[in-house]
């Protein structure tokens, strides 16, 4: 309970800074709904309230501030809007049905764990190498690097267009989306494994080196038994940002793909049809499955360190 104290303050804070932000954000729509219902406003035309700063308007009309946060198509839904949205969009659809975030949730799933696989692949192989190899640390790292600066919204429809003509998806008898959508996912994933890996991998000083080289290890026992096992804290750390970094890949690779499953498709849809409460249901949907991953993430390092004796 003390542990859960300074988060629960922050969430309070949080919803407070939400639902003010909902009383200038939908003053509009709430006093032209007042208006057509016969109440009184200031000022009393649509276009004289248009040229008034929202906030001038607040003040103006006290009395109408109340209704600010059930606005049907509001700017900025009010938290028990989005959270309505979200159950219903949860526990009030079958899972089958396309209109449920559990389904569109599944669907971006798996392609957040397929890019999670492939960059954890790609890192850790990236990692052994730049370690092992100088010339790869001099000539690799530096463009792993840069690789990061290019904007993902700016790659993807490259990735996808590369990926589609290359046939990829043909190839390993896939759906060509799922693999662009993993190829995204994967390039945002891979750099965190590859950065905490390198580190992980050259934790051992050299004292500890000594000792392997002195025992007469092979370079795969000193790999296995002590680079590895010193890797492994950096290695799930890292785990927890690539698992998040994969999820937002898998969405942004959903966007130039023309999708229309997913959480990303969803987003999208209820950006184009003006459903802001689907938008911000879709979104807290992804939050709560990127959540859900590092929870998992958590999990699988307790553990490992428990199969390994390490104190918690």
């Amino acid at each position: 309970m003390r542990n859960a104290r300074p988060v629960l303050a922050v969430l309070a804070v949080l919803l407070g800074i939400w639902y003010a932000a909902c009383i200038p954000m939908n003053i509009q729509e709430v006093l032209t709904t007042a208006a057509r219902a016969g109440a009184v406003v200031i000022p009393e035309t649509a276009p004289e309230r248009l040229a008034t700063s929202r906030f001038v308007l607040v003040a103006e009309n006290l009395d109408h501030i109340g209704a600010s946060w059930s606005v049907d198509r509001a700017r900025l839904p009010s938290p028990e809007q989005v959270l309505g949205e979200l159950w219903k969009g949860i526990f009030d659809q079958p899972v089958t049905s396309k209109r449920s975030l559990v389904y569109h949730g599944m669907i971006t799933l798996q392609a957040t764990l397929a890019g999670l696989a492939l960059g954890l692949v790609v890192g850790v192989g990236l990692a052994m190498a730049i370690v092992y190899f100088r010339v790869m640390d001099l000539s690799v790292m530096p463009w792993a690097v840069i690789s990061q600066t290019i904007p993902i919204v700016a790659l993807a429809p490259m990735i996808v267009v590369l990926s589609n003509s290359l046939g990829l998806g043909e190839r390993l008898g896939i759906e060509n989306r799922l693999v662009s959508k993993a190829i995204i996912a994967a390039y945002l994933s891979f750099f965190p494994v590859l950065v905490g890996m390198i580190k992980g991998l050259r934790s051992p000083d050299a004292m500890q080196l000594d000792l392997m080289r002195t025992w007469n290890a092979t370079g795969l026992q000193e790999f296995s038994r002590l680079r590895l096992p010193a890797s492994l804290p950096f290695l799930f750390a890292s785990l927890k940002v690539a698992v998040a970094a994969s999820l937002v890949g898998a969405i942004v690779g959903e966007l130039p793909t023309g999708a229309i499953e997913g959480l990303g498709a969803r987003m999208l849809v209820a950006s184009q049809f003006g459903q802001p409460l689907l938008m911000w249901a879709s979104l807290f949907a992804a939050a709560i499955a990127a959540g859900g991953l590092i929870l998992v993430v958590g999990l699988l390092q307790r553990f490992v360190d428990n199969r390994l004796g390490v104190r918690s």
